[in-house]
């Protein structure tokens, strides 16, 4: 093993002043097991230690400061519930002030010496005319040893029981500064190629890391971040290319040579509407795809009513007309029995035998569609994971299309690979969950993306309207008017584990007042909430489905799922409690029809700043790929429905909504490395070849079937 290897990899519990105990508190507190770990735990911000404030002129409530001066003395304070508090008063030239610690008393008491000279960095707090700092950073000023703290100093992630064991930021610090004096440049080995760090001006990878923790000035500072956050993405990418061609070149896929009789009749005869632009476009990539003998492994992202289903159906039709079978996967019984009945309808004056399948069909039925599918006579199977069973086997499965395609698990997802001994089917996955160009780019970054961002046109755009509860007598009106003209109605409570009884109460309470304002047996209301059996939740579905019942309240178990066109009306209440995300999935069950549609957006008067931007942001616009940068802007990448568990949003420095023009910058040179040398062969990628090897078993492989 080389020495850098050696060195970086030494346990941090043999750095100087930590030992066994504290280094398993590192471990358990922050993942900190080694010298690398320690080096690459970055400070979350800084603080400008360049001015010196004089304790007469310090004012305002919160302000940092940082004071130079003498501790004139300490003393320890009982408290009433048998702790202690240290107290200290400190000086300066223009006065006093007075210093407070509740934690780590014994050891402050030790290490703090009355009339030495200290520099004191902390939050100023005011009682009255008062002034007092609680916490305070402390740092002897020893006139013969220069001061450890740069002008920039950095602010570490901490928690209490590191503070309480002597661990705090100026402690890690100091670890840090160990480390670095153990080290030399080349013990930390670049990973970037020589000719892109000349050709886009990025410092070398020993000092972006040591200027990161111990930053001369902003510009420097902002020269290491920009260097690591170009680093995390384009390897990233790299893994992710190079994922994308060795699986193009080991998965072969048929070749879907023709395009023939079953999707012409369909187009020129059955094709309801004109295709827009957009499912033109998209339909032209999946060709390509098809014709390719390379797997298709696609992600069709588009907006709820922007037609991704008709793509998706024109698709099994050029899989039947080369001799293949068609599978489609949707993650409720709801949305797979929708599609069963679209698809079903739209096919019906041909010859192509459609079945359904999920775990409630049983017995003789079962037996003669698993019968019938492995001897090639049923062509399309459309149903819920009930189709990645073992019994389910297909004479020449040629096409699968996964929809909401984030509900499965990958294990799930892969084992539609199993259906075909020969060749694995080509894919097709589809979400109406819009998701960020940057944000695909990261978690998709293996697949190949087509967007669907164009509405058919005559589809009416859904009113959206933000309303209290002063409005609640209008909106009950309003109520009244739609259902009088035929037109069906939601309402929606939130719904957060944490609370699951309030919030089942509460869905019971607004219940039971719909029920004063729509009485039996003039109105019918359905129910349906998560803690349903799921036999009762569909047959209330299927009621509101079938026009039996006038209004449904539910949780957002109806979120995907559910497609009524004579629904024209949207009530979600409580709007503040939702995601934007969820909010813009929840309007889409609406709009499905001629007639027009709002979404009613309810809220308390009293609204935080974010749930009023995010209600703003659903009155002004209904472009689902604008609320989704929203949504990430407003509540960070890794809450975006679907993505929390990737395993890929742990960068420790980019951030995918302010760095965006790294992420370009790093994605066109990540695509220019692999076109030049896809197999990094050249000595000039050599460095950048170890570093991706070593990142082979940290991160998933998303090309199967994401």
């Amino acid at each position: 093993m080389e020495k850098a290897q050696h060195i970086l990899d030494t346990p941090i519990a043999y750095l100087k002043g930590v030992g066994p105990l504290r280094a398993e508190l590192l471990q358990q507190e922050l993942r900190i097991f080694t010298f690398r770990d320690i080096l690459f735990h970055f400070p979350f911000r800084y603080v400008d230690k360049t001015k010196v404030h004089r304790i007469s002129e310090i004012r305002e409530e919160g302000q940092q400061v940082l004071l130079k001066g003498t501790l004139v003395s300490l003393e320890k304070v009982s408290m009433n519930n048998r702790r202690y508090r240290l107290t200290g008063l400190f000086k300066d030239a223009s006065g006093f002030i007075e210093l407070t610690w509740f934690q780590g008393v014994k050891w402050l008491e030790k290490s703090l010496k009355p009339g030495r000279q200290y520099s004191v960095f902390g939050k100023l707090s005011k009682y009255g005319s008062k002034k007092s700092i609680a916490h305070p950073e402390m740092e002897e000023i020893d006139a013969n040893k220069a001061s450890i703290q740069p002008q920039l100093s950095p602010v570490y992630p901490s928690t209490e029981k590191l503070n309480k064991r002597g661990l705090d930021a100026k402690a890690r610090r100091k670890m840090i500064i160990e480390v670095f004096q153990k080290l030399k440049p080349r013990d930390i080995p670049e990973t970037l190629p020589q000719y892109i760090l000349d050709k886009i001006k990025l410092i070398n990878r020993y000092e972006a890391i040591r200027d990161i923790h111990f930053p001369k000035s902003s510009e420097s500072l902002k020269l290491a971040t920009n260097r690591i956050k170009f680093e995390e993405f384009f390897m990233l990418q790299m893994r992710m290319l190079l994922s994308k061609k060795n699986r193009q070149s080991k998965l072969k896929g048929a070749i879907f040579g023709s395009i023939g009789e079953q999707f012409n009749y369909f187009f020129k005869n059955i094709l309801p509407f004109a295709l827009t632009g957009a499912q033109k476009r998209v339909l032209k990539e999946i060709r390509h795809d098809l014709g390719s003998g390379i797997q298709m492994n696609r992600l069709l992202q588009g907006d709820v009513g922007s037609g991704k289903t008709i793509v998706g159906l024109m698709t099994m039709l050029m899989a039947l007309d080369n001799g293949f079978q068609c599978a489609l996967m949707a993650p409720t019984e709801i949305l797979a029995q929708q599609h069963f009945a679209s698809i079903a309808e739209s096919l019906e004056h041909m010859d192509i035998r459609v079945e359904f399948l999920s775990g409630s069909v049983k017995g003789k039925k079962r037996k003669l569609i698993l019968e019938d599918l492995a001897a090639g006579e049923i062509s399309i199977l459309i149903g819920t994971h009930a189709l990645i069973e073992d019994p389910v086997q297909f004479k020449n499965l040629g096409l699968a299309i996964i929809d909401e395609q984030h509900r499965f698990g990958v294990k799930q997802r892969s084992r539609l690979w199993t259906k075909n001994n020969d060749i694995a089917p080509h894919i097709l996955v589809m979400t109406a969950t819009p998701i960020p160009r940057t944000l695909a780019m990261t978690v998709y970054g293996d697949l190949d993306v087509s967007v669907i961002d164009e509405l058919p046109p005559g589809r009416k755009e859904i009113k959206t309207i933000h309303r209290t509860e002063s409005h609640r007598s209008k909106i009950i009106s309003f109520m009244h008017h739609e259902i009088g003209k035929g037109r069906q109605i939601y309402v929606v409570f939130p719904l957060i584990e944490e609370s699951a009884n309030l919030d089942l109460q509460n869905l019971n309470d607004g219940y039971e007042q719909l029920l004063q304002y729509f009485p039996k047996p003039n109105y019918q209301i359905s129910v349906v909430h998560g803690r349903m059996k799921a036999a009762d939740k569909d047959a209330e579905m299927q009621r509101f489905v079938e026009g039996k019942t006038q209004i449904m309240v539910a949780t957002t178990v109806i979120e995907v799922g559910v497609n009524v066109p004579n629904a024209s009306v949207m009530i979600i209440e409580n709007t503040e409690r939702f995601g934007l995300s969820q909010l813009h999935q929840l309007r889409g069950r609406v709009g499905r029809g001629a007639e027009q549609s709002y979404c009613i957006l309810m809220s308390s008067y009293k609204v935080s700043k974010e749930g009023k931007e995010r209600i703003k942001t659903m009155v002004e616009t209904n472009d689902g790929f604008k609320i989704a940068e929203a949504d990430m802007r407003l509540r960070g990448p890794g809450n975006i429905e679907g993505l929390q568990q990737s395993g890929i949003m742990d960068f420790k420095l980019l951030n995918l909504v302010q760095d965006n023009e790294i992420i370009k910058v790093a994605r066109h040179y990540a695509e220019q490395v692999i076109e030049d040398d896809p197999n990094l062969m050249k000595d000039a990628n050599l460095p950048l070849k170890r570093a991706v090897m070593g990142m082979r078993n940290r991160i998933k492989d998303w090309g199967r079937i994401s």
